[in-house]
């Protein structure tokens, strides 16, 4: 039977190009089991492609009505030389060289001809490690459900027997409790009322801000500053990932009053701020991110998109880290009030209108002359908190990697495993042709945050920042060349 498919979801498969694919991915580093000898990866392949029969949504394509998604079309039989495949470089722990590999993986479309879904196994010809790449489109879950689809297939000790691979194991859901059809139209007419009266809420405040009546709301879009990470959005990508010892950041968040996310988006900030600057840019103005909300009740497990994406001012025009963050909090704290005093689905109505307006700009391929939504998008997943095994094998790390949104950018996602914040970057290679020192400059920011709470001597190297008022247009000023200078 033909399961429906959300207006979110599709919204994935419509707007998918060569240029913007609509697939998410995991980079996740394992380490072989001892005895293993070089048969062991191609054995794995072998056991993982005798799963011929998948659950859903792994067991589903596309169906299309005059090109038109409608609906997710369970199929017989998965073609396993597809989904599953094998490769070797040189050696998994070189990172630089991994992360040139998974770029190239990360780059194509998946074929929409079979269920939207990959598993790469990548070998090394030096050391006892080995990565899995694993790619899935957008429009089959977010972040929240495609991590509880993940934590299912890992167990918490090592288990050579019983092991079935996630596209075979049945996905739990939870059944809706019949409801009277005047009941629940009732119910549904009241919601959409309350949530249309929400949207237009919304988009009233953000009219009052634009025109400086009152400036205490979320960001106005597309008033973002364009830099060499932002515009259209084209094919070719770069991939780099970081660690952050994720007790520390939480240590870290008690003793600032702060939240685990704000730290981070203080440490992102200055991070990309640092990078930027290399490329000659300067800031009259702070940078936004993208924030991701997860619209899901508790306990909710229903497959698909629930989620708003909104924009979120970071700091500006201040050295010491401490006092960056405070600005983070406040402009972190009023979206996060915005959203709780409205209906979860007026944001994600709004998300659909802001980033529709984007998704023409990319279509008529004008993103270059207009300013981005924001210059970032950091989402925050929780992990796995034991050790996690893949058959015997021991899981070292998992590190999310994204898509892309309009208007450019770079994606940073964070996953928690165990102690340690995994993070996965990425972004288009139109202008530069690494992230390396993004990743690295990540690491510097926390350590000078965290020192700098009994140091507050420390203060940040000058990162290009010049204080200006708010430009209000949402076309972007000549402010930036071919060569990245703004």
């Amino acid at each position: 039977m033909s399961k429906k498919i959300s207006f979110l979801d599709k919204a994935f498969w419509i707007t998918e190009s060569e240029d913007s694919p609509k697939h998410v991915a995991s980079l996740q580093i394992l380490a072989l089991p001892e005895g293993a000898d070089e048969n062991y990866l191609p054995e794995l392949v072998s056991t993982f492609r005798s799963f011929e029969q998948a659950t859903s949504p792994f067991n589903t394509v596309v169906k299309t009505v005059l090109g038109f998604p409608w609906a997710l079309k369970p199929i017989d039989k998965l073609d396993m030389e597809y989904h599953v495949q094998l490769h070797e470089i040189d050696d998994v722990s070189d990172r630089q060289q991994l992360h040139r590999f998974i770029a190239r993986l990360h780059e194509p479309c998946l074929d929409r001809t079979k269920p939207l879904w990959q598993y790469h196994i990548i070998s090394s010809r030096q050391g006892r490690q080995f990565s899995i790449y694993v790619k899935i489109h957008h429009m089959y879950g977010d972040g929240a459900t495609l991590i509880r689809w993940f934590q299912a297939a890992y167990r918490d000790e090592p288990c050579d027997k019983e092991f079935v691979p996630v596209w075979a194991i049945e996905q739990p859901y939870r059944d809706r409790r019949p409801r009277h059809w005047f009941k629940g139209a009732v119910a549904k007419t009241w919601h959409f009322i309350r949530t249309i009266t929400d949207l237009v809420w919304i988009l009233f405040r953000i009219l009052v801000k634009l025109l400086r009546i009152n400036t205490h709301y979320m960001p106005v879009p597309f008033t973002g500053t364009r830099t060499v990470l932002t515009g259209q959005v084209h094919k070719g990508r770069v991939v780099a990932t970081a660690d952050l010892d994720f007790s520390r950041v939480q240590a870290l968040s008690k003793r600032l009053r702060a939240s685990a996310n704000e730290i981070l988006l203080c440490c992102f900030d200055i991070g990309v701020h640092r990078f930027l600057k290399d490329y000659g840019h300067s800031f009259k103005r702070a940078l936004y991110t993208n924030m991701p909300i997860n619209l899901r009740k508790p306990g909710e497990q229903v497959g698909g998109n629930k989620i708003a994406i909104v924009p979120v001012m970071l700091a500006h025009g201040e050295t010491d880290p401490y006092l960056r963050l405070r600005q983070i909090i406040e402009n972190h704290r009023i979206v996060k009030h915005a959203a709780r005093r409205s209906e979860p689905g007026a944001f994600a109505y709004y998300t659909i209108v802001i980033q529709s307006v984007a998704l023409v700009f990319e279509l008529l391929r004008v993103s270059d002359w207009f300013r981005p939504i924001a210059n970032i998008l950091i989402s925050n997943v929780p992990g796995p908190k034991q050790k996690r095994y893949l058959k015997d094998a021991e899981l070292l790390a998992v590190y999310p990697i994204s898509t892309i949104t309009p208007g450019g950018g770079v994606n940073i996602t964070l996953l928690t495993y165990g102690n340690t914040a995994n993070i996965g970057l990425v972004c288009t290679d139109r202008r530069i042709n690494s992230l390396e020192n993004m990743a690295h400059y990540f690491n510097e920011a926390f350590d000078m945050l965290e020192k700098c709470v009994d140091d507050p001597s420390l203060t940040i190297d000058d990162i290009g920042e010049h204080v200006e008022e708010e430009v209000r247009s949402i076309v972007a000023e000549q402010e930036i060349h071919e060569n990245g200078h703004s």
